[in-house]
């Protein structure tokens, strides 16, 4: 296991952690029995497949 060799100082432990941003999840337009939708790409599998019905 790592272990550090000095102490983080707060100020930088907190603007290392500030720099971490999440992604938004990318949709996918996907057509099922003539109805289009933007879902997300892992799932898209399932709504073909009509395991997961799409909303108006």
């Amino acid at each position: 296991m790592a272990v550090p060799k000095f102490k983080m100082s707060r100020a930088r432990t907190r603007m290392r952690r500030s720099q971490w941003k999440a992604t938004p999840e990318g949709l996918v337009e996907v057509t099922v029995r003539g109805r289009t939708a933007a879902v997300p790409r892992r799932l898209v599998k399932a709504y073909q497949r009509g395991l997961l019905k799409i909303e108006d």
